[in-house]
C-alpha cells in the first residue's frame, strides 16, 4: 500500500524514491511486524487467558512435565502472528503482485482452519479438534490453487519458457529440470501441504518451532530476492522468475512477526502459537518455495521440520507393522525429551540443526 502511495510521487519528493527499493521495504516489514506484535501482544494475551480457561489441553499420553508446567497457557497465539504478518505485508508489498496474493491466501486460510481446530480444543477441552481427513482436505485444495495460479503467473512470463514453469528444478544441478507437466500442480500442493503439517508437528516445546520458521523465512528472503532478479539469477544459474522478489516482503513480515512472538513464547510461554500459527506459517513457507521454483531445496532448509514428519510416519508405521516403536514418543523432540534431555537443550540444539541446514540449502545457490 505504502508503495503505491507514495512511489508514484517520486518525481516530486526525491526522497520517496527508497519505495521502489526491495531492501527498504522488506526492513520496513520486519520492522512494523515486529512492532504490531509488540504492541497488541499483551493485551491479546490478556483477553485470550479470561476467554479460554483452562488454555490448551495437553496430551495426557505426552510428557508428564508438560500436564504440570504448562497446563492452562493460552493458544492461539498464532492470531498475534497473522494479525502483524498481514498488515505489515499489505503495508509494505506491491499490492499488484499475484505471488503476494497466493502466499497471502495460503497463510490466511490456513490460518482460519487451525483457528478452527484450536477453538474446538480449547472448546471441548480435548485434544481432537478438526477431522484429520477434513484438515487434509482443505489444505489440498487450497494448496492445489496456489500451485495452479503459481504455474499459470510463470508460464505466462515473456521471459520464461513455459515448460519452466511446470518443471522442478535439481538442487546442485545448472540445467536439470524435471519436466512434470500439469502433474506439478498436485506436487506444488504436496509442497505447501507438507511443509504446513511438520512445521504443526515441530511445534512441541516453548520457541521450538518459531525459530525455525524465522530461519527458513530468511534464508528463502535471500532467495526470493535472487530468483527475482534478472541479472543474479543468470549469474547463479537458476531459474529466473519474474515478479517473485517481492515475496521478500512476507519472509520479512514472518521474521519480524515471529521474534514478536518469541518474546512472549520465551520459556516459560505466556500463550502458543497453536494450529493458528503453525499452520499457516508453513503453508507460507511452502507456498514461497513453490513460487520461487526451489520447492526442492525447501527439504533442505527445513530438515528439521522434515525430520519431525518421519519421526512421527516411522513411529505409526512401526507400530502398525510390528507393535514396536522406534523411539520412545514422536514426534522426535519427545523422544529426547523421554531420554533426559532438558527442554532448553532441546530447543537450542534444534535451532543450531536449522542454522546448519540453511546453511547447506543456500549453498545450493552457487554450488552447481
Amino acid at each position: 500500500m505504502l508503495y503505491h502511495i507514495f512511489f508514484p510521487l517520486a518525481d516530486a519528493i526525491p526522497i520517496f524514491n527508497v519505495f521502489r527499493y526491495l531492501t527498504f521495504r522488506m526492513g520496513g516489514a520486519i520492522m512494523t511486524a515486529l512492532i504490531i506484535c509488540f504492541i497488541i501482544g499483551p493485551s491479546l494475551i490478556r483477553w485470550m487467558r479470561a476467554r479460554q480457561g483452562k488454555g490448551q489441553p495437553i496430551r495426557a499420553d505426552g510428557p508428564q512435565t508438560h500436564i504440570v508446567e504448562k497446563a492452562g497457557t493460552p493458544t492461539m497465539g498464532g492470531v498475534l502472528i497473522l494479525i502483524s504478518l498481514i498488515v505489515s505485508v499489505l503495508l509494505w508489498a506491491r499490492l499488484d503482485n499475484p505471488y503476494v496474493w497466493v502466499v497471502l491466501g495460503v497463510t490466511a486460510a490456513y490460518g482460519l482452519l487451525g483457528f478452527v481446530d484450536d477453538y474446538l480444543k480449547v472448546k471441548k477441552q480435548n485434544t481432537a479438534g478438526v477431522l484429520s481427513q477434513g484438515k487434509l482436505v482443505v489444505q489440498f485444495a487450497v494448496a492445489l490453487i496456489a500451485g495452479y495460479i503459481c504455474m499459470k503467473v510463470l508460464g505466462a512470463s515473456p521471459e520464461v519458457d513455459p515448460a519452466t514453469a511446470s518443471s522442478v528444478p535439481l538442487p546442485f544441478f545448472k540445467d536439470l529440470l524435471i519436466p512434470l507437466g500439469f502433474m506439478f500442480v498436485p506436487f506444488a500442493a504436496f509442497v505447501i501441504v507438507g511443509a504446513s503439517n511438520t512445521v504443526n508437528l515441530t511445534d512441541g516445546l516453548d520457541g521450538l518451532a518459531i525459530v525455525p520458521v524465522m530461519i527458513a523465512s530468511a534464508s528463502y528472503m535471500f532467495i526470493v530476492y535472487l530468483t527475482g532478479n534478472a541479472i543474479y539469477a543468470e549469474y547463479l544459474q537458476i531459474i529466473f522468475v519474474p515478479g517473485v522478489g517481492e515475496l521478500a516482503i512476507v519472509c520479512g513480515a514472518i521474521i519480524g512477526a515471529g521474534l514478536g512472538f518469541l518474546w512472549f513464547n520465551a520459556p516459560p510461554a505466556m500463550i502458543f502459537m497453536g494450529d493458528t500459527g503453525s499452520l499457516s506459517l508453513g503453508g507460507a513457507i511452502g507456498a514461497t518455495a513453490v513460487a520461487a521454483k526451489h520447492e526442492i531445496v525447501l527439504a533442505i532448509i527445513g530438515g528439521l521440520f522434515v525430520l519431525e514428519g518421519l519421526s512421527v510416519m516411522i513411529q505409526v508405521a512401526s507400530f502398525k507393522l510390528t507393535g514396536k516403536r522406534v523411539f520412545r514418543m514422536a514426534p522426535i523432540h519427545h523422544h529426547f525429551e523421554q531420554m533426559g534431555w532438558k527442554e532448553p537443550t532441546i530447543v537450542i540444539r534444534f535451532w543450531i540443526i536449522s542454522v546448519i541446514l540453511a546453511l547447506i540449502g543456500l549453498s545450493t545457490l552457487k554450488l552447481r
